[in-house]
């Protein structure tokens, strides 16, 4: 299919969540952004903080028409999310292309559900640590940017997929700052696709989380924020600590500080040490299993 075709198979995405959801004060109850069509009875693949805790999603194609859909699934380790038209689409399923062989300087288009397409290159393909305890090993980055970047489809020049649209950031290149997208690569869905529709998650343990918002400064993990009521909060942990070592492996930058934290399954209590004020602290983080604390899709 041509590039004018594929995109046809994008979709905008509505999600309404409830006041008192987990996620409600950092996402908000109202969120809209995009998806795709990935199979023919109506599957869309989309970013999955859109439909995080979600008690309603829409879906609308690109005619105006506006169909019921049912959040499905949530991967918490790719960011990929999920959803099921629940009335026929009548949509054809886009390819998969091979995320892997794309290669900097690939000219791309990053195409949302209201029709707008964005002509861009891949500027980098890089590993990316998120302050919200998330990690990808090689994520793509394009520019320019695209003003509506969540669960955009990213095509390659034959119209195959090749990721989805997750973050707008900023990049330094040849002097100047310059707004960029981070897309995840369609690769990491595969192996995960047959679990996520079948069972609505992964089959494996999930990861420990603690709740902690970090970032990144010369080489230290400083924390911004604390989740209310998770583990990090519960432990004591606080704005402005720096992470320094956990159990007994020194943190090495914020995805080495994510490693040294997956090792551990999660409900296991996890000794962090803590430079606070110029002191030096341990702290005893109790992991939980971050699904556990959102709401769980209703069935239809």
């Amino acid at each position: 299919m041509t590039l004018e075709k594929v995109s046809r198979s994008v979709v905008a995405v509505r999600a309404t969540v409830p006041d008192d959801a987990f996620t409600a004060n950092a996402l908000g109850t109202r969120r809209e952004g995009s998806g795709v069509v990935i199979r023919d009875n109506g599957l869309v693949l989309t970013i999955g903080y859109l439909i995080t805790e979600a008690e309603e999603v829409w879906l609308t194609d690109q005619n105006g028409r506006v169909l019921p859909a049912h959040p499905l699934a949530y991967d918490q380790e790719t960011g990929f999310g999920l959803v099921q038209s629940l009335s026929p689409l009548n949509l054809p399923a886009v390819a998969f292309g091979d995320s892997r062989k794309a290669n900097i300087g690939d000219a791309v288009v990053l195409a949302d559900g209201i029709g707008q397409q964005v002509d861009a290159h891949i500027v980098t393909k890089q590993e990316f640590a998120g302050y919200w305890e998330y990690l990808l090993d090689e994520a793509i980055f394009t520019a320019p940017a695209h003003p509506s970047w969540g669960g955009a489809a990213l095509f390659d020049s034959a119209g195959k997929l090749l990721g989805v649209g997750s973050l707008r950031l900023q990049m330094s290149r040849a002097g100047e700052i310059a707004d960029i997208n981070m897309v995840v690569p369609i690769n990491l869905l595969t192996p995960i696709l047959d679990d996520l529709v079948k069972r609505g998650q992964v089959g494996k343990p999930p990861r420990p989380w603690l709740g902690a918002f970090s970032a990144e400064s010369n080489g230290m993990v400083v924390v911004m924020s604390v989740a209310e009521g998770g583990p990090a909060a519960k432990a004591g942990l606080r704005q402005g600590d720096i992470i320094s070592d956990v159990r007994d492996g020194e943190v090495d930058g914020l995805a080495d500080f994510y490693r040294k934290l997956w090792q551990n399954p999660a409900g296991s209590e996890i000794p962090l040490r803590v430079v606070r004020d110029g002191r030096e602290t341990w702290l005893r983080v109790k992991s939980a299993d971050r699904n556990s604390f959102l709401k769980k899709p209703q069935l239809q």
